[in-house]
């Protein structure tokens, strides 16, 4: 029951920092000038993709020194890493494509996005390569040190152009109907002198404190969904896998429902590929640095063929949904719908590895 209320309480702070993280963006975007693609696919999605980061940060780098524990931290911390880009490519996708068909029940163009299909093409092919890369290294010789390094500064300069792609894109209409910041009247004085522009010190004291309540409410979440996992006896790697992500990935399905609403569907879709980008980018090189022995793929252990599976998963839901969209020009809501099928694929396959069957 503590455990549940946990989850309630740790729900609604995300859902709150969300609201204010959305909003609080979006003006940052605003005073710098950014273009929407930068917006939602660099600000938002590092910002959001911090809580399910921290995850394969503290179980690596701060895990126990004890080898057998030190083993099963690295599991851990791997595991959230591929499940991070499998959540993203199926779950967020679906929520995301859920959201889009209610509201296209009351728009002219239905369930076609009016999203800029150029800056998710680039985001969707950044994210094909880097996780290419990145998944390429399990398969290199347990030695192969300096290749694996080589391999990081590789992932690590991928993500440094595609930031700069982004952040160098010629702004084209954005900024306009911004809502009205959440926290303004924290500086009346100017407030009430200039209402239609608050400073942008005020902006990014409420982004802070949104993604306080973001990674805070997170942290929670998470915990208790472990204890939960745990009392139910379900396994460290598929609790890495599968659950934990499940928690982490909320900020940006949140923000993703929510600009959709708001008929921002380039921001709502960004942030998801943007997400996507970082994660096959930098906890990647976490993984390949700090945990080499984890990031292998071994034939003979099916924990292994099962983490590494669901970068394959991945893939395919990934082509599924913008495959249709590269070739028509179009992204229709229903299409993200697939991503729901590929999760449930997966799903069973966890089934029958954990119940022995293969």
């Amino acid at each position: 029951m503590e455990q549940l209320l946990l989850l309630s309480v740790a729900f609604i702070v995300i859902l709150l920092g969300a609201e204010l993280f959305t909003n609080g963006i979006e003006w940052v975007g605003h005073h710098l000038d950014l273009a929407e693609g930068a917006v939602g696919s660099v600000l938002a999605a590092v910002g959001t993709a911090l809580p399910e980061t921290m995850i394969p940060l503290v179980a690596i780098l701060l895990g126990s020194h004890a080898v057998e524990a030190s083993d099963t931290a690295d599991g851990i911390g791997v595991g959230a890493i591929l499940g991070a880009p499998f959540m993203l490519s199926t779950l967020a996708m679906f929520v995301t494509g859920v959201a889009v068909v209610i509201r296209g029940r009351g728009r002219p163009q239905g369930d076609a996005m009016p999203v800029n299909t150029g800056v998710l093409g680039k985001d969707v092919a950044w994210f094909m390569s880097a996780y290419a890369i990145a998944v390429g290294a399990a398969f290199l010789p347990s030695d192969a040190d300096l290749l694996r390094i080589g391999v990081a500064l590789v992932l690590l300069g991928i993500y440094a152009f595609y930031v700069k792609g982004h952040l160098s894109a010629e702004n084209v209409g954005g900024g306009q109907d911004l809502r009205p910041l959440r926290l303004h009247r924290l500086d009346r004085a100017h407030h009430r002198a200039s209402p239609e522009r608050p400073r942008l010190r005020v902006v990014w004291v409420q982004v802070l404190l949104a993604l306080g309540f973001i990674i805070g409410g997170a942290v929670v979440f998470v915990a208790a969904v472990e204890s939960l996992a745990t009392g139910l006896g379900i396994e460290p790697l598929i609790l890495a896998l599968v659950i934990a992500p499940i928690a982490t990935e909320l900020p940006e399905k949140f923000n993703s429902v929510i600009w959709v609403r708001a008929g921002k569907d380039t921001l709502a879709m960004g942030n998801i590929t943007g997400a996507m980008v970082f994660q096959s980018c930098i906890p990647t090189v976490i993984g390949l640095v700090f945990a080499a022995s984890a990031w292998r793929i071994d034939t003979s252990s099916p924990e292994s063929m099962l983490a590494f599976a669901s970068a394959g998963i991945a893939f395919l839901s990934t082509l599924a949904i913008f495959l249709p969209m590269l070739r028509g020009g179009r992204l229709l809501g229903r299409g993200l719908l697939v991503g729901g099928g590929f999760y449930v694929a997966y799903l069973v396959l966890v089934i029958v590895v954990s119940a022995g069957g293969v």
